[in-house]
């Protein structure tokens, strides 16, 4: 289950996950646009309680956006995905890269994989949905 909602600079990250589940590439995944990224999260923690494999991604004021939810995933220890396309925190213009984002959230209990090009940030992505269903 993928739970979607866009925010630079992931947006491109949802839209392309959108053509693979609508092409059947990745079936039998539900592909779910949701009105906030507080509700993403919510929808993933459901799924994922349900036994679902559940993913969502967000960046900067997003990830702000679903905190309370988020830790809520955390201590319920669920296999959540989540990709943080890292974007500063700060102007609500900003759209400079840096890992404010993620960093605001290093103690919060989930595992944090970073990558330094695009196709280890792919490769990373197999292995985050069996390090989080181990380590839960």
């Amino acid at each position: 289950m993928i739970a979607a909602y866009p925010i630079s600079p992931q947006t491109h990250i949802l839209e392309e996950l959108s053509h693979l589940v609508k092409s059947g590439a990745l079936k039998p995944c539900e592909y779910v646009n949701v009105e906030s990224e507080c509700a993403a999260m919510s929808l993933c923690i459901g799924a994922s309680a349900a036994g679902a494999r559940t993913y969502t991604a967000t960046a900067s004021q997003g990830l702000l956006y679903m905190v309370e939810a988020f830790y809520n995933a955390s201590g319920l220890g669920l296999p959540i995905v989540m990709t943080v396309a890292n974007r500063a925190i700060g102007v609500s213009i900003n759209i400079w890269n840096d890992h404010s984002d993620s960093m605001s959230q290093r103690d919060s209990g989930w595992i944090q994989l970073y990558a330094r090009a695009n196709q280890e940030a792919a490769d990373l992505h197999p292995q985050a949905f069996r390090l989080a269903e181990r380590w839960r």
